[in-house]
Order: C-alpha cells, then structure tokens, then sequence
C-alpha cells in the first residue's frame, strides 16, 4: 500500500464516511467503495462497521490506519528530503500550533519568515495541545508552537514567550478593582475554561492543584477569545495569559483583568519538534529565524532559549 493508496485509506479512516472521503479525494463515491473491497478482500478481514451510510474503523481497522497513517508521515518525508535535496531554497514546512495563536503569533511569525524565504511553502495544522504534540512525535508535522512545555520525551524546545498570567473578571465583578488575587482567595468562583487536552486547561489545573483548590467549571470553550467573552457577559471568572488573546479581547467591554500572585503564574511558549528525526533545509531555515525572532523580541535568557535531548544525534543544524 503505498502513496495515493495510503493518503485515500487515512482519509476515509479519519473522516469515516465514503461520501466525504470521496468528495475530499476528488474521485466517484463508488470508485472509492470498490477500492475498500479490494483491500479488504486482499486482508481476509473487514477494517471498518458498518452502520447504515456511516461507517466506523473495527479493531482491524483501527490497527491499519496507525501504520498507515505512519508509512504515510515517512512517505512524505522522504518526498520532501528528495525535494530539498534537489533545490535547498524550496522546501515545506509543516507547522501545527494551538488556537489561541492563530490570531497574532503564527501570522507574524510567517509573515517575517515569508520576506526572506517566499519559495518555502508553510502548512498549517491547529488544534488542542495534546493532539499538536502528538503531530510532531508522530512525523505528521515539523514544528509545532505549543505550550506549556510538553513532558514527553523526545522533543527539542525552544523558548519563545513567558506570558504572566491574570485573572479575567467582569468588570462588576467585586476582585475588578484588586491589584493582585491568588487562586486560594477565590475557590468558590465559577470558572470558565478550555478542555482538557488543551494547554491552559493544564495550566489552570497545575495553578489550581497548587493552591489546593478544586475549581468550579461552568463553560468550557476550545477558543480563549470565547473564554474572554463569556467572562465578559458575566458568566464566569477565567485564567487568561496577559498578551494572548488580549490583543483581541482586551477590547472587549466588561472584561478586567487582575494580575495572579500565586507562584508559577506564567506560561512559557515555545517552539517544538523531533529529537530523532532530521530535519529538512526548509525546517532548519524556520527555526533560525524563529530563534532571531525570539532574540529580537528579548526577555528570555539567551542561556535557556534553545534545549534539546543531550542523546539527540540531530541537532539544531
């Protein structure tokens, strides 16, 4: 199973309707259908349930993909070592990065990158920090912007902000007019959050642990805007970092924020990628000038911005 066997396989898995798979390949539902059978009668076993129009991957199924989905990510990069190879000043950068940065730090950053590599083409993958980790541990991206710092092994880091962290309120609120809080003051307010799997809501719960609390969740949202807003309906408190999404909803009306005094109340961004695999002459190029970027911006000690595994056979260039 190799190239457009493996990319119509994955998409099918993930997706988990023959309709949409086929829509999104560009090809006839029933081509895609008998292309199913095929593998399936080659395997001797059904990969996925059938229920009606939907159908679902089976124990079978779920097996194939990951090792599919796996050659796919080693196909890929292969392809794109060739391509380097062949022309250095092209290349692909494959960069995956949680929500809230989508708004500001991810646009500046390959905007500036842009000016001086325009023939590098930059794709883009978001979602919860769980799953942007998982990406780079499992060859589907490059880089990834995440945060907090991941605990898994294998990674390479590189320090990008240290966010403090406030405490958004309404502006009614009876803390609005406090110059500081700590989280142990407020056990009994009614939070607003992101879920788990997200990187502040392992924060939030870290800070909350600390204080030996046990917040009250009323909302839930996979986007910090959304958070802010809410808070600024009226609807709950949130832990917010002060830069990120403040850009946005700092202009929202009602919403305060008090700074937080509890220990350890910040956020470090950074930058992540794998330890083990070597990087491409387009990724290498991103990283430089992700770290001048850090540099320019300061505020982080030279000494600590760039780690990697002491073990790592690859490293930064």
């Amino acid at each position: 199973m190799l190239g457009d066997d493996l990319l119509w396989f994955t998409t099918l898995a993930e997706l988990e309707r023959v309709g949409a798979a086929a829509e999104r390949l560009h090809i006839a539902q029933p081509t895609l259908s008998r292309m199913l059978a095929r593998l399936e009668r080659r395997l001797g076993v059904e990969l996925f349930d059938r229920h009606g129009k939907r159908i679902e991957l089976n124990d079978f199924g779920r097996i194939y993909y990951e090792h599919a989905r796996r050659a796919k990510a080693e196909l890929d990069a292969a392809g794109q070592a060739v391509a380097d190879l062949s022309d250095p000043a092209k290349g692909v950068v494959r960069l995956s990065f949680l929500h809230s940065f989508g708004s500001w730090l991810v646009p500046q950053l390959i905007s500036g990158f842009r000016r001086g590599s325009a023939r590098v083409s930059v794709t883009l993958w978001q979602g919860a920090a769980d799953d942007v980790i998982g990406q780079v541990l499992d060859g589907e991206a490059d880089l990834a912007i995440v945060s907090p710092r991941p605990t898994a092994k294998g990674l390479g880091w590189l320090d990008l902000l240290h966010q403090p962290l406030v405490l958004a309120v309404p502006a009614e609120h009876k803390l609005a007019a406090r110059r500081h809080i700590r989280l142990a003051d407020i056990a009994d307010a009614e939070f607003i959050t992101m879920p788990s799997g997200f990187g502040m809501r392992r924060i939030l719960d870290d800070l909350c642990a600390a204080a030996n609390i046990r917040p009250r969740i009323i909302f839930e949202s996979t986007d910090l805007v959304t958070v802010a807003g809410l808070v600024a309906a009226g609807l709950g408190v949130a832990v917010l970092p002060l830069e990120d999404p403040m850009p946005a909803a700092g202009s929202l009306s009602g919403l305060v924020t008090v700074p937080l005094a509890d220990a350890g109340a910040a956020r470090d961004v950074g930058l992540i990628w794998s330890a083990t695999a070597p990087p491409s002459a387009a990724v290498r190029r991103f990283r430089d000038f992700t770290e001048d970027w850090a540099r320019r911006r300061g505020g982080i000690p030279m000494a600590s911005r760039f780690e990697r595994p002491a073990s790592s056979r690859y490293g930064w260039r």
